[in-house]
């Protein structure tokens, strides 16, 4: 069987006229949307110079197909002998296809910039598209039709062919993509709603899922996939979630109840274990938290609401710190207490209001200990380094004004009449160095009188 190509067939069965007349119009369009698009362009980006809007009409704006297609539009209506041209009803869905791509590729980078994933179901829709077209130019997308529709299976009462599955899968995509376009938009002004942020984040989950599974219900009735055979599909997943779901399953519904109680919120300095950080985002499965360090910690929802967790700043979020100190004991206790406070208050990060505090806090071997606690406001910027700054700040006060910090000490006491004989230090260490050289031997020690009375007569 002959493949007729619909574009080989508009240059073959036309008179020379006929096709000078469809290039000059085409020609005319593509110039009168390059024109009117740039304008647009520079109208609606607020771009500085005709140049750049030049550039991005006719590079990635929507500007140059969008006029193109209107005034192709306008122009084959425009008259019952131009409507039956065919170059020109081929270049309806070349320029369709073009303004849909850009117009997918524009709200990928401009409302999912940072998802990656929407970014290749973008190029993935593009790519399609541009195929789809390129077969139907060359006529061999009917060819494919038949050779898809062959392959087919049947569930139930239905059935389903290789060329209906692949338009449920292109449906879908196109549908995803427009699903959240519109969560996007929605999301956006409601993010800049007065709500609390924990409704704002709920909302935004809930409209997400609705449109997503309204979409997807949507591309399958299109197609014409009867929803009914997708029971048998139901039942097998809630059988899954009774059974080896139901963890994930749990952590979806703890994360809603978490969103709606705002017992966590976004922001809230919170202790989960041995791990303590900022909550940076509350996820429908998991709860991001991140330290002062920078890492970050994936924790499940259902633990979030099964398990104890301390919330340092559920009520407020100041975070009270403390380091302890010791003195002498001959110290004067009220100077140093008010010395450490002002020391304290020097640091910049610590709040005046509420002030620091210094207690004695307990008589160790050594030293009074005094504790000194203070507040902060910024615990996400990390505590080591403000409690750096305290001690560093008390240590130089105290050396200010002469009061010491002393060392470990220890006091023996011998019982009477057993105390040993002990050489001091210089004497020991110079007999050593003596008796090293070989010049002289130190004196030999006397002996103990039990060991003189055990000793042989050298008489005998």
């Amino acid at each position: 069987m002959l493949i007729e190509s619909p574009l080989i067939e508009a240059f073959q069965r036309q008179t020379p006229e006929q096709l000078r007349l469809q290039l000059g119009l085409l020609l005319g369009i593509v110039a009168f949307g390059a024109l009117f698009g740039t304008a647009l362009e520079k109208q609606i980006r607020n771009l500085p110079t005709w140049k750049e809007a030049f550039r991005a009409s006719w590079r990635y704006g929507l500007g140059f197909p969008f006029v193109a297609l209107v005034a192709l539009v306008l122009v084959r209506h425009g008259s019952p002998v131009l409507l039956k041209l065919p170059l020109l009803k081929l270049a309806l869905p070349v320029l369709a296809v073009l303004l849909l791509v850009r117009l997918a590729n524009s709200v990928s980078r401009h409302r999912f910039s940072g998802d990656g994933g929407i970014r290749y179901l973008v190029r993935l829709v593009s790519i399609g598209l541009w195929v789809t077209l390129a077969l139907h130019l060359a006529g061999v997308l009917p060819e494919i039709r038949e050779a898809l529709d062959a392959l087919s299976i049947t569930l139930g009462k239905q059935r389903l062919s290789g060329w209906t599955l692949l338009k449920g899968v292109a449906s879908i995509a196109v549908t995803l993509l427009l699903a959240l376009w519109i969560s996007s938009i929605l999301e956006a002004r409601l993010m800049r709603s007065p709500l609390d942020a924990s409704l704002r984040l709920v909302f935004t989950r809930l409209i997400r899922s609705v449109v997503l599974l309204i979409a997807i219900l949507t591309a399958l009735q299109l197609v014409g996939i009867d929803l009914t055979v997708l029971s048998v599909f139901g039942g097998a997943l809630g059988v899954g979630l009774g059974l080896g779901l139901q963890k994930i399953a749990a952590n979806y519904v703890s994360g809603f109840v978490i969103l709606l109680e705002r017992s966590l919120r976004v922001g809230d300095n919170v202790r989960v274990e041995t791990f303590q950080g900022q909550i940076i985002d509350i996820k429908t499965r998991y709860t991001l938290v991140r330290s002062a360090g920078g890492t970050d910690s994936i924790v499940p929802n259902e633990m979030l609401i099964a398990n104890r967790i301390e919330n340092l700043s559920y009520n407020d979020p100041n975070v009270w710190l403390s380091t302890t100190v010791g003195v002498s004991y001959d110290t004067d206790i009220e100077q140093a207490l008010a010395l450490i406070k002002e020391a304290v208050l020097s640091v910049p990060r610590v709040l005046h209001s509420p002030g620091p505090s210094a207690v004695l806090d307990s008589f160790g071997d050594s030293a009074l200990n005094i504790t000194a606690g203070f507040w902060i406001a910024d615990p996400e910027n990390g505590t080591l380094g403000v409690r750096g700054q305290v001690n560093l700040a008390i240590w130089h006060t105290l050396k200010q004004h002469g009061i010491d910090i002393p060392f470990p000490q220890r006091v023996v006491q011998w019982a009477e009449g057993h105390k040993p004989q002990i050489a001091l230090p210089d004497q020991d260490r110079q007999e050593r160095a003596v008796d090293q050289q070989g010049k002289t031997t130190s004196p030999p020690r006397s002996r103990a009188p039990s060991e003189a009375s055990a000793a042989p007569d050298s008489g005998d």
